[in-house]
């Protein structure tokens, strides 16, 4: 009885009929080119511009909320921010003009678009009439019309399905379109629905994509660009698939109203829509490439803009470091940019600013010592606490995406730091980014650059000056740094400063001390035989203490497992050595920085030998208290030890510092040890050239590849 009463309703099934294969044939033979031609005929735009975000965004919504069980199954994850953009936009007065000058047009497309798939007339033709009636729109308005057209009656069918259970009203008016019989057979109906939903669902990307090429900013996009002009020439493509694929849902809708579930019998419509589906995503696909194009010129254009602003910004004289600080860190006013991750603070206008920035790989060992130095600094309130603050700004690769282990790590290092710290890396912008590695040469390494209170760069890195010197290096200006280097000398304290107390006891002593270092454990044993031996003899007081090396971690580790176990020598802990080489390194940074680094400074000269012996074997250094007397190779400190017999009869005439340095004198003479010095590609400045502390010539310069197994190394992702 039911199929018969469909029969009646639908004297014009058989169109529909006609129509639906129709429009596969027309799809599969349509000479584009011949067809485009035509489509383009009908365009003749008045010159109204329309914003058509606020309709798309009404369009939008309806169509996510078209489905059997509203899934949101079209825009999942957007509902939330559609509703709020929904209510902010049509609210808006200019929007609700807007809509009321529209609605005829809309109005006059639903019907049009009705009638046509009711009387079963070919897609191609429906499709060419709907442009005819849309001649004086621009393209993407022509688009967003229609899909607001067919929103109307698809929003309609949906609406009806969703509350005809519960609303007599609605229950009457679907029995006249045959719902309650369609819902009843709703599982055949299932791969129809779900092919409507595939092809809406690609209709509105397109749409968007369309959208989005109107709202480029001419500014940055001109009107030539390579591709714009290719997306411009397909544009009219787009549209017309777009309203060819309206139709056929529409014409599948229809179709369902007056002719019932019995329509949806075979598969060849869903085949249909999803072939148009298959279409529509490859010219999106097309598009979408030019589109991001765009965007990537936009943001490259954007980035330079920013970057001379930037550049701008730090030539400027300013009256606090307020603005300069927002530059860095987070230009916007909408959140707080920064986490205090200490007590609160007076305002950091008012100080000295010492930006920490850094990968999200820092070591725990710089970490410790830098806190130890910032904790010290604040001991003295009256003196230090309010005349600096610290920010770490933590920079990431912008080319990179953002991971678990990212955000793992960057909360775990944020969560130890008493300073101030930026909420989040994405906060940086990516001309800071640049900024930072061109102007301030970061690279992986830590660097410390500090700003006066007026936004001004007085060091460029105050890192190395703060490993040398700590907090007494404060105001950590480069200004500071060149004063504290004219008052130093070469010494045991500058070498041992900070690191290791019982030094300084034995220092003061007046003990001899040697301080040596290497990984041949052979060396080792023989050296600290060698050495005892000859303080017995010379009825000398000495000390030992082996501070490891620069790198070989693990080795070291062992090393001075085997010096204590067969008690050898003193001995110091990891982060002791690691602090010994990192403050040795930067004294030659310092300098590096200072532009002073081949200066004929004898104190920078044997600095740079310690360096240079730590790369090419085992070393060591001598001293009486404070005064250092020899610093040497192991090639030539050992064989000055083992000859003391050779020399012994001078101790009692030149007395013992004298007659060590003058055999020390003739071995190095014959042995003439290399030196070299290794530089971290991720170091920052690099000297283009360097002078060899032993003979002073110019230094041959290679690139190294070196691979230490043992080391903790950054990871490549932060």
């Amino acid at each position: 009885m039911e199929s018969k009463m469909v029969t009646k309703l639908a004297p014009g099934g058989g169109s529909l009929q006609k129509q639906v294969k129709s429009d596969r044939s027309m799809f599969m033979t349509s000479d584009d080119s011949v067809t485009m031609k035509q489509i383009q005929g009908t365009h003749a735009p008045d010159g109204f511009e329309i914003d058509v975000k606020p309709l798309l965004l009404i369009v939008e919504d309806i169509l996510s909320r078209s489905t059997p069980m509203h899934t949101d199954a079209i825009l999942p994850g957007r509902q939330g921010q559609m509703e709020s953009d929904i209510d902010d936009k049509t609210q808006q007065v200019g929007v609700i003009s807007m809509l009321e000058a529209l609605s005829y047009t809309i109005d006059r497309l639903a019907c049009e678009m009705a009638y046509k798939c009711l009387g079963g007339g070919d897609g191609h033709q429906t499709t060419f009439s709907l442009f005819n009636m849309l001649s004086s729109y621009s393209w993407d308005a022509k688009l967003v019309l229609a899909l607001a057209a067919f929103a109307l009656n698809y929003g309609e069918f949906w609406l009806l399905a969703q509350i005809y259970s519960s609303n007599q009203l609605a229950k009457s008016m679907a029995t006249l379109k045959q719902l309650p019989v369609i819902m009843e057979h709703s599982g055949p109906l299932k791969p129809r629905f779900d092919a409507l939903d595939n092809l809406i669902k690609a209709m509105l990307e397109l749409t968007r994509c369309v959208v989005a090429f109107k709202e480029l900013p001419s500014t940055y996009v001109a009107h030539d660009v390579p591709a714009l002009t290719t997306a411009m020439a397909t544009v009219p493509t787009a549209v017309y698939w777009t309203i060819r694929g309206i139709v056929a849902c529409a014409t599948q809708i229809t179709s369902l109203t007056s002719m019932g579930h019995e329509f949806a019998a075979s598969t060849t419509e869903s085949w249909e829509l999803s072939t148009l589906a298959h279409k529509i995503n490859n010219i999106h696909d097309h598009l979408k490439k030019q589109l991001d194009i765009c965007y990537q010129l936009i943001e490259e254009k954007r980035n330079v803009e920013a970057y001379e602003a930037l550049l701008h910004i730090f030539e400027m004289i300013h009256i606090d470091n307020l603005k300069v600080l927002k530059a860095i860190i987070y230009a916007k006013d909408d959140l707080q940019p920064l986490f205090d991750g200490g007590k609160s603070r007076r305002s950091k206008e008012e100080k000295n600013v010492l930006l920490l920035i850094s990968g999200l790989y820092i070591s725990q060992d710089e970490l410790s010592i830098l806190e130890q130095i910032y904790n010290e600094s604040r001991q003295n309130e009256t003196r230090l606490e309010n005349l600096y603050e610290v920010v770490w700004v933590p920079i990431v690769d912008p080319t990179l995406q953002w991971s678990d282990p990212m955000q793992k790590k960057f909360e775990t290092l944020k969560s130890t730091m008493p300073w101030y710290t930026v909420h989040h890396p994405s906060l940086i912008d990516r001309a800071v980014v640049r900024f930072v590695r061109e102007r301030w040469h970061f690279r992986n390494n830590p660097i410390l650059v500090v700003l006066d209170p007026q936004g001004r760069v007085v060091s460029p890195n105050a890192i190395h000056m703060m490993w040398i010197w700590g907090s007494n290096a404060f105001p950590f200006t480069s200004l500071r740094e060149e004063a504290l280097w004219k008052g130093e000398t070469w010494r045991l304290e500058l070498l041992v400063d900070g690191v290791d107390l019982t030094i300084l006891d034995w220092i003061r002593e007046g003990k001899y001390i040697f301080v040596y270092g290497g990984d041949d454990i052979e060396w080792i044993r023989r050296f600290t035989t060698a050495a005892r031996s000859v303080a017995q003899a010379a009825l000398i007081p000495l000390e030992m203490v082996y501070v490891g090396k620069s790198n070989k971690k693990e080795q070291v580790r062992r090393v001075i497992n085997t010096i204590t176990q067969e008690n050898l020598s003193n001995t110091w802990q990891d982060l002791m050595v690691w602090f010994f080489w990192t403050r040795l390194e930067s004294m030659l940074f310092s300098k590096i920085q200072l532009g002073k680094a081949d200066d004929n400074d004898p104190m920078m000269q044997e600095i740079k030998k310690l360096l240079s012996y730590d790369k090419s074997g085992g070393w060591a250094v001598l001293s009486k208290g404070n005064n250092v007397v020899v610093n040497g190779h192991s090639t030539t400190m050992l064989p000055t030890l083992i000859d003391y017999d050779l020399w012994k009869e001078h101790v009692t005439v030149k007395g013992f510092d004298r007659s060590f340095k003058d055999h020390h004198a003739m071995h190095h003479g014959r042995a003439h040890p290399c030196c070299r010095f290794e530089f971290p590609s991720h170091s920052g400045r690099i000297p283009l050239g360097m002078k060899c502390p032993e003979c002073l010539r110019p230094m041959d310069k290679y690139t190294t590849f070196v691979c230490c197994h043992d080391d903790e190394t950054p990871d490549p992702l932060y």
